[in-house]
């Protein structure tokens, strides 16, 4: 075998080798950049959520006080705040959601289905936990939730959700008395979950890769021609 074709025998396996670990390292990076960028995303619309919640409370629910001894106006209701909120911002990105999923809710549009209801469970078994995040699949392919706990901390809360005895009257005839009750202080009673598609962040990650790809590989076969003709001008002309 000719000196050349053994020069590149060698250079071309250990390109190879070093390809094919700087791409599998590349995925790795880009797919986990990825999922930070949507995990971000989610808190910063988690904290947006629990913003309104604050702001019903300490604002808008005093000033309807008397107004609801009249009639029950959601309005006042934190959660459904919250739900108001995130639709508006669903008009231009129907894809992300947040729910106040609870396992016995006076609204029944609050019910939580099947999977959320096992991330409530798991706050009721584990109360340290805080926080819990995770990827599931949708008919619109992956998607990452973020979901803390709905956690009984206030006194006044049991005002509406202890017994109907105790419910306001105007409480009982939007929602009726069936459902809603029961609550316990310092229980966790439910969880709000964010959900926020994985699709787009994962296809811009994939195009990244090719093109990182790509340019990797022209460089090392730019490298291999390079040295090709520096090795037949410097050494094999010569000798």
């Amino acid at each position: 075998m000719k000196l050349t074709a053994k020069f590149n025998l060698v250079l071309g396996t250990a390109s190879l080798f070093g390809i094919v670990i700087l791409i599998f390292f590349s995925h790795y990076f880009l797919q986990k950049n990825a999922r930070e960028e949507v995990l971000n995303t989610a808190r910063i619309l988690m904290q947006s959520a629990i913003a309104v919640r604050h702001y019903t409370v300490t604002e808008i629910k005093p000033l309807m006080a008397l107004q609801q001894k009249r009639q029950f106006l959601a309005q006042t209701v934190p959660a459904y705040a919250a739900n108001q909120f995130i639709a508006s911002l669903q008009e231009k990105h129907p894809e992300y959601s947040y729910r106040e999923a609870t396992l016995n809710p006076t609204n029944p549009k609050n019910k939580a289905k099947a999977w959320e209801a096992e991330i409530v469970n798991q706050f009721r078994s584990y109360d340290e936990e805080t926080e819990l995040v995770g990827e599931r699949e949708t008919p619109n392919g992956p998607a990452l939730y973020l979901s803390r706990p709905i956690k009984i901390v206030n006194p006044n809360c049991l005002s509406c959700h202890d017994t109907p005895a105790k419910a306001p009257e105007t409480l009982l005839a939007k929602y009726g008395n069936s459902s809603g009750f029961g609550w316990k202080l310092n229980e966790v009673i439910g969880a709000q979950v964010v959900s926020i598609p994985m699709t787009l962040q994962l296809q811009r990650a994939e195009s990244t890769l090719y093109k990182f790809s790509a340019c990797i590989v022209t460089v090392f076969v730019f490298v291999i021609v390079l040295l090709n003709i520096l090795l037949r001008i410097i050494v094999i002309k010569p000798v």
